[in-house]
């Protein structure tokens, strides 16, 4: 076979190969069914999700539990002090955690794989901007991991009865952190 039979046989089957895989494409789009988000404004109590339950440590190394909070609104903000739109919007975190004192539980829980983002980097990032809200380190990146976090930053809100009432994925700012725990304080009908 010389060199122009060769180059016309890759074409051919380059040529088929396109063809077949826009066919399995064709048809893998049309089975897929998108998931429900729950973004229907008609939801109901039954279609809540509760929060999943996890352990991560605090800066002295106790073991903490988000089930420990249940019966307060719960701010969950997934975040590495590698990530420049997670260091953007922690002033944020930090002004409205002052103003609430207490009111709605704060856990900025730090995505600590131990190579690219270790206990102490992060330590000594929150200490060098003398952030007050409470740090929790997911050493073995449970939390992350069960909340499917692939983004950083990531926040998810939680109300007082333990249920998952929305979230945002990227960095926000101070209103729409305002407005996220406006949903998850607002007394219940």
């Amino acid at each position: 076979m010389n060199s122009k039979q060769k180059m016309i046989a890759g074409a051919i089957l380059f040529l088929l190969f396109l063809i077949g895989s826009a066919r399995i494409y064709q048809t893998l789009r049309s089975s897929y069914t998108p998931p429900d988000t729950g973004s229907s404004a008609s939801s109901t109590e039954d279609e809540k999700v509760p929060a999943p339950d996890f352990t991560v440590t605090d800066n002295d190394g106790n073991a903490v539990k988000l089930s420990d909070f249940k019966g307060t609104p719960v701010v969950l903000n997934f975040w590495a002090s590698w990530c420049p739109p997670c260091k953007a919007e922690l002033p944020d975190f930090e002004n409205v955690y002052a103003e609430l004192d207490g009111k709605v539980a704060f856990f900025m829980i730090n995505a600590t794989d131990g190579v690219r983002e270790t206990k102490e980097t992060a330590a000594d990032y929150i200490a060098e901007q003398g952030y007050q809200f409470p740090v929790f380190y997911d050493l073995g990146l449970q939390a992350t991991s069960l909340y499917g976090i692939s983004s950083f930053p990531t926040t998810v809100l939680i109300d007082s009865d333990g249920y998952i009432a929305g979230g945002y994925i990227g960095m926000i700012d101070e209103e729409t952190l305002r407005n996220g725990i406006d949903t998850i304080t607002a007394p219940q009908p």
